[in-house]
């Protein structure tokens, strides 16, 4: 063994070295000592001297030899001949030790040549090598059973027949016994085999009655009818080649002469014919249709009529119904030109307003004094959505009238006071410039002036008090059919169908100021209204809404709803779906997302659909009809673009009679219940609740 071989441990018997092992050198920078030896003692930092006492070293220092720095110690340490031999070999690439031998003399420790032990020479044969398989016996005692039994013969046991199958088929193939010519898995058969796939021939239809040895005296022919069959062709005759005769019995039917001739034509046209496979599918028409969910998972939705509302006098047609933001109010136009307001709680009769009369006033210094006398209907009214605006705006004749309702608090009743102030105090028509197309087309009268109101009440409803009864009023050219608020309580627009350019108007209501958005329409515009979020405005025509963009001024789209007449139209909460009814009966779900043509083309009434709607607050929508019907769908709206709304009639309320072919007028829903108002021609105002 060489010293080099050595452990570390044995080149140190002193044991002054340093013991630290493979700790980092860098943690001692800052002591004076690099470690401990194998006693505990410090190992003190040598001082190496600068690059001029290394240069003096290594001039004394004889030639051949190497020193080198032992960093772990803090020494020189002088280099062995033995370790200059390692070092060289090693960078050289030989092998380190010039003692090893890379290459060593083959010893041959196995010879290849069996050799013959003696070991177990001498042990005994096993019972088993002399004696008669047990197995063995089993096996042949199970074939002479089943030979005896005849399930095999002896060409099985001599191996001439692989499997007695084989045998019996053999044998059924060469026997003359019968046996059945359908057994019933032809078709299977068929359909297993290879080639070409069977196709089976179509069915004859069955012989009728001509075809029987006697059939009735209708179906024989007379001799003018042979006469008119004989000029035709075998393709023309009602019976081709046949010819229908009587036999006393069916003994006495002879031999049918074309019966070849058709054989041999129908097989003709098998063959000529062509012919497809058809796949008929074996599908559950239940399968098919939708499952919908049961109507008693998706409430709440108005069913009961729990409040009736009557004013005591004769009832007139009620055209249009609108509640307050908070529920608590209710109006109804009616045909005889009165606005009523109802508590809805009680149903009671708060305040009644006569617009017709207003109106009549107004105008009758006018030239057309004569022709206004008498009272036209309010056509349409809405409540302000603002909570804090009570205020209500009606159409009436060619006229749109801001009521006040005096119904809100102490804070409420200084901000309609604020909103109202500017139009009741209005001159000279309107803050509308004089060379723009709206001062040719409404005008805008403070009815603050006419002494005949007194006999109006102006008693506020609510103890704070504050403005009520007629504000203002706006003249157009022509009769106003339609009035809707924007969602923030300052803008409205009013509809006057026969206005042409002139028939959409928008108005201000804090600056009494009024614009034409338009300087042509295209058809006659019968709705309009604001879209809840964005700038949209939706113009309704006869077949088609038109949504416009009120900042750019231009046409977004145009909704196709396949309508002959547009008579009701309803914006949902999230602006992204449109709900269309129609005089032909139709109620329409337009899907903005989606397309420009209907998404959902319903038609569960019978007659004309007057009112539809969506609830503010609740997945519902409803549509009220001439046939005095009002339906109820619950409308549910998924955030998720990836689903459908889905769509449910749930419930049909009844409750008014038809009137001069006039049913249910108007609907609407309660702001925060699940509750809805209707109105009709027989002057009943409903609330139908969850109940």
């Amino acid at each position: 063994m060489h010293t080099d071989d050595l452990s570390s441990d044995d080149e140190d018997p002193t044991g002054t070295n340093n013991r630290i092992g493979r700790i980092p050198l860098h943690w001692y920078d800052d002591y004076e000592h690099i470690g401990y030896d194998a006693h505990g003692q410090k190992v003190i930092k040598s001082s190496q001297g600068d690059n001029l006492d290394r240069a003096l070293e290594e001039a004394d220092r004889e030639q051949g030899k190497f020193v080198v720095y032992d960093a772990l110690n803090a020494k020189n340490v002088e280099l062995t001949e033995r370790q200059i031999t390692l070092l060289r070999r090693m960078q050289s690439g030989a092998f380190a030790h010039p003692e090893h031998d890379a290459n060593p003399d083959y010893i041959d420790y196995y010879s290849g040549i069996p050799e013959i032990s003696g070991l177990n020479s001498n042990r005994y044969e096993k019972k088993s090598r002399f004696q008669p398989s047990a197995y063995e016996k089993l096996q042949v005692r199970r074939l002479l059973h089943r030979l005896k039994c005849g399930s095999i013969n002896m060409d099985f046991l001599e191996g001439k027949v692989r499997d007695m199958n084989d045998l019996v088929k053999r044998k059924e193939e060469d026997s003359d016994k019968p046996f059945l010519l359908w057994k019933g898995d032809e078709e299977d058969e068929l359909a297993l085999r290879k080639g070409p796939q069977h196709i089976a021939p179509p069915k004859q239809p069955p012989p009728g009655h001509a075809y029987s040895y006697n059939p009735p005296e209708e179906y024989l022919p007379s001799q003018e009818e042979l006469e008119e069959w004989a000029k035709l062709d075998p393709e023309d005759r009602p019976y081709g080649n046949f010819i229908p005769q009587k036999y006393d019995n069916l003994r006495s039917v002879g031999a049918y002469q074309d019966a070849v001739k058709e054989r041999f034509e129908r097989c003709l046209d098998l063959y000529l014919c062509p012919r497809v496979m058809k796949r008929r599918l074996n599908i559950d028409p239940e399968s098919l249709v939708p499952r919908l969910p049961r109507a008693s998972d998706l409430r709440p939705f108005p069913t009961t009529k729990c409040i009736e509302y009557r004013d005591g006098e004769e009832s007139s047609v009620v055209r249009c119904l609108s509640v307050s933001p908070d529920g608590q109010f209710l109006v109804s136009g009616g045909e005889d030109g009165v606005l009523r307001l109802w508590e809805v709680q009680t149903g009671r009769l708060v305040r009644k307003w006569d617009l017709a009369e207003v109106a009549v006033l107004q105008t009758q210094e006018s030239e057309e004094a004569d022709t206004v006398k008498l009272k036209k209907p309010i056509t349409s009214i809405e409540w302000n959505p603002n909570r804090s605006h009570h205020c209500v705006l009606a159409g009436i004749g060619k006229c749109a009238l801001i009521i006040a309702t005096g119904t809100g608090s102490i804070d409420d009743a200084e901000v309609t006071d604020a909103l109202l102030s500017e139009a009741s105090s209005i001159k000279s028509g309107g803050n509308i410039a004089p060379e723009s197309r709206a001062a040719k087309a409404v005008k805008w009268v403070s009815l603050k002036k006419l002494n005949k109101l007194a006999s109006t009440s102006s008693i506020a409803i609510s103890a704070y008090g504050g403005t009520i009864g007629p504000v203002v009023i706006l003249q157009t050219n022509r009769d106003v059919s339609s009035v809707r608020w924007h969602r923030k309580g300052d803008y409205f627009v009013t509809v006057s169908p026969k206005a042409g350019a002139a028939a959409v108007l928008i108005h201000q209501l804090s600056k009494a100021a009024s614009q034409q958005p338009f300087g042509k329409t295209k058809g006659e515009v019968q709705l309009a209204c604001f879209h809840p979020v964005k700038p949209f405005l939706f113009v309704a025509s006869k077949e088609h809404v038109r949504v416009y963009h009120l900042v750019k001024q231009v046409m977004v789209k145009r909704l196709m709803s396949g309508c002959r007449h547009i008579s009701s139209l309803d914006v949902h909460v999230s602006g992204d779906h449109v709900v269309v009814g129609s005089l032909d009966r139709r109620l329409v779900w337009f899907d903005l997302d989606l397309a420009s043509t209907p998404y959902k083309t319903l038609k569960y009434h019978e007659r004309a659909l007057r009112s539809v709607g969506f609830h503010p607050r609740y997945p519902l929508m409803a549509s009220a009809s001439d046939d005095g019907s009002i339906h109820v769908f619950h409308s549910m709206v998924y955030s998720d673009l990836m689903r459908n709304p889905l769509i449910v009639p749930v419930k049909v309320l009844r409750g008014h009679s038809v009137v001069n072919s006039l049913g249910a007028l108007a609907m609407v829903f309660h702001p925060t219940q699940p509750w809805l108002f209707s109105a009709g021609a027989d002057g009943k105002i409903h609330l139908f609740q969850d109940l």
